[in-house]
């Protein structure tokens, strides 16, 4: 009974080393296995390879077959191990590129890497296809609000991570792009008809199911079209979960829940309702956090639930035959050399994704390319980057704009604001633009506030030069449209600002195209081209 139900569970722990509790829970109840963050787990690739190696061989110790190590090492703004692994920009920058064989070498180099780091189980792509601007939680986390292209990108990375035995896990089933609130904090309504699902949500799902993408993630969020339930959530309805997943879509993988913890879930003791509800929806894996008082309640109260029957054989046994396949496919590629890992290869692949997804969305001031004389003085300005949400590393990311725009110029000033930037910040800027030659203005995420929106027509209202750029979702340019030169980037990576760079002074041409439409301004796959100066 202990082996049936430790293998219900994808762990989470804090240690660069693995703790005597966790050692315990391998010898003792042999868990399916771990997810893997930083700061929790990582310091260096070498000690995250040593991490891993030191969980799978207390496994194989006690003669059990592969731990499933997993990550969230989405790219763009969600890279869970930090900046010594290759950072590429993003789904939405492919979105960008609109190239299904560039995300392909995308999707392998990361699965490259992981590999390398002992990691066999990645949390992307994201499938949801983002029809909702102002949704909080996914944002430039999709490919697109294009079905079309987000099913063609997303079978293309799947198919390429899985190339380098890493197990693809889509997300977030049966998608959530058109949500209004986060489930980490409550549970999101999506109330489409089958009929709108079937012709755009589902969609890459389905084509990266037919690419064989070994795992799905279950969304916290209610959706009546097929629970038939405005209070259940599609995690944990059967519905979904076998009648739709399996029986209607033909998926024969893995289905994980995405984190137990989120506000979209019963918490404290309610939550072991949950969970059983769950396993009898025919869930696979449980996705728990580092909480050890949750895990020791979660499985004290489903082995309580075992022997009062809520659940059994039933339940279980085609549940661990697809957990057994999957630990098999991940123990047959071999473990490829540290040296992948940040690999001039793999550089140079994320700036040509950056290169070309940067996009010209309009340039009515005729600024581009800049041609400025030695002695102009530009002023750079952005916010500090911070977590917009907790699926978001961007706040280990050091602003780099101004030095980037330094490489092509002399005399550059940087200004860094709070997020959003505070009313004295404002004033403060709009009084020194006026010292300036040209202003470039960096915003991530202003349509979902006001503040920087603000900023933005405070220094657009001094007449000075002006080239705004959004580094984050492209939806900015509708709260302050009036920019007469716009940028749009998908990423504060520092591939993603250097492109912007080389695109501004004229050193590569502009070639991305919007992968979504931009409020009543512009449309999927607008892009403008400027003649370079080279």
């Amino acid at each position: 009974m202990k082996d049936k139900l430790g293998y219900k569970f994808m762990l989470a722990f804090e240690g660069y080393h693995v703790p005597a509790r966790i050692r315990e829970w391998i010898e003792d109840r042999n868990p399916a296995g771990f997810s893997i963050f930083r700061p929790l787990n990582v310091q260096s690739p070498a000690q995250l390879r040593e991490l891993t190696a030191e969980l799978q061989n207390i496994a194989q110790q006690t003669n059990q077959p592969p731990l499933i190590i997993a990550t969230d090492q989405e790219g763009g703004q969600l890279n869970a191990l930090g900046e010594e692994t290759t950072l590429f920009p993003g789904n939405m920058a492919l979105g960008a590129t609109g190239d299904a064989q560039l995300t392909r070498q995308v999707g392998q180099a990361m699965g490259r890497e992981l590999a390398a780091l002992g990691i066999n189980v990645n949390y992307a792509p994201n499938c949801d296809i983002n029809t909702n601007p102002n949704n909080p939680a996914c944002g430039a986390r999709a490919f697109s609000d294009e079905p079309e292209l987000a099913a063609t990108l997303a079978a293309a990375f799947v198919e390429g991570m899985q190339a380098e035995g890493v197990a693809a896990t889509i997300k977030h089933f049966p998608g959530k792009g058109g949500t209004k609130v986060d489930s980490h904090y409550s549970m999101p309504l999506i109330d489409h008809s089958r009929e709108r699902l079937a012709r755009k949500e589902l969609r890459p799902f389905q084509s990266s199911i037919a690419a064989g993408a070994k795992l799905v993630m279950t969304g916290h969020f209610s959706i009546p079209a097929l629970t038939g339930n405005r209070e259940m959530p599609a995690t944990l309805s059967r519905k979904v979960m076998r009648d739709f997943v399996r029986d209607e879509l033909g998926f024969n993988g893995i289905v994980i829940t995405d984190a137990l913890d989120m506000g979209a879930i019963s918490q404290g003791a309610g939550q072991i309702v949950d969970v059983i509800t769950a396993v009898r929806a025919e869930v696979d894996l449980l996705l728990l956090t580092k909480s050890e008082e949750v895990q020791e309640r979660l499985y004290a109260g489903l082995q309580l639930a075992y022997s009062r029957e809520l659940i059994d054989e039933s339940h279980l046994k085609p549940s661990l035959a697809r957990i057994m396949a999957l630990k098999q496919w991940v123990g047959q590629t071999p473990q490829p050399s540290l040296d992948v890992v940040a690999c001039t290869e793999h550089q140079k692949l994320a700036q040509t994704v950056a290169n070309r997804s940067v996009t010209l969305v309009r340039d009515e001031a005729g600024l581009l390319p800049l041609r400025l004389d030695s002695a102009a003085l530009i002023a750079v300005i952005m916010p500090q980057p911070k977590d917009l949400t907790p699926a978001d590393t961007s706040s280990f990311i050091t602003p780099t704009l101004a030095t980037v725009v330094r490489a092509h110029h002399p005399h550059v000033d940087e200004f860094i604001t709070s997020h959003p930037p505070t009313e004295s910040e404002i004033a403060g800027l709009r009084d020194k633009a006026s010292n300036y030659d040209l202003l470039i203005v960096g915003t991530i995420s202003a349509s979902m506030g006001e503040r920087q929106a603000d900023l933005v027509k405070e220094l657009l209202a001094t007449a000075v030069p002006t080239i705004t750029v959004a580094l984050r979702t492209p939806y900015d340019l509708t709260v302050y449209p009036h920019a007469q030169t716009h940028i749009c980037i998908y990423s504060i990576l520092p591939a993603a600002m250097h492109a912007l760079a080389a695109a501004i002074f004229g050193e590569i041409p502009f070639q991305g195209k919007l992968p979504v439409q931009v409020g009543e301004l512009y449309g999927f796959g607008h892009g403008l081209s400027v003649i370079s100066n080279r």
